[in-house]
């Protein structure tokens, strides 16, 4: 899988981060919860991520940044 940062929260790899894949799917760096209260299956997560991040990457546009 070929992976692009698209936006970031900072320059290093340990950040909130958004990628593009060559596979037409996103993928999400963020915190790990455990306090949501939710029922994810055991295939799937949640990660949490800062608002800005998704409106930086709207502002910059999905596939231009």
């Amino acid at each position: 899988m070929k992976v692009t940062k698209l936006v970031s929260t900072c320059d290093i790899k340990d950040c909130p981060s958004i990628y593009a894949t060559d596979r037409g799917t996103l993928l999400v760096q963020g915190e790990t919860p455990t306090d949501h209260g939710l029922q994810i299956p055991a295939h799937e997560t949640v990660v949490e991520i800062p608002e800005e991040l998704v409106l930086d990457l709207i502002r910059k546009g999905l596939r231009g940044a």
